[in-house]
Order: structure tokens, then sequence, then C-alpha cells
């Protein structure tokens, strides 16, 4: 049996969202700015996963 192995666009760019929801906690703003931006951020990693775990 062959495998094939795929890449799921879906988990990659939720993969980039959480590298940049914590790269947002350590800028160099306002804590207010910053969790609004880490929170954006895992929004759509939890938007992109359920999409993702759907198909």
């Amino acid at each position: 049996m062959q495998h094939i192995l795929r890449l799921n666009p879906y988990k990659i760019r939720a993969l980039a969202h959480r590298s940049m929801a914590l790269s947002a906690l350590r800028a160099n703003s306002s804590l207010s700015v910053r969790l609004a931006r880490y929170n954006n951020h895992m929004e759509q990693v939890r938007t992109l996963e359920s999409v993702g775990y759907a198909q």
C-alpha cells in the first residue's frame, strides 16, 4: 500500500498564525494592542483548524 504525504494548507496557515500570535505578545507595543493582536491571530488559528479538520 502506498502512502501519500500531503501538506494541509489550513494547518500550515494555522501554524503561521500561531507563530504570529506569540510574536504579538513579545512586540514593543502597549499591552492592549499586544493582546488584541494575539486574540485576532488565535481566532484565525481556531477557524483554520476547524475548517482543516472538517475536510
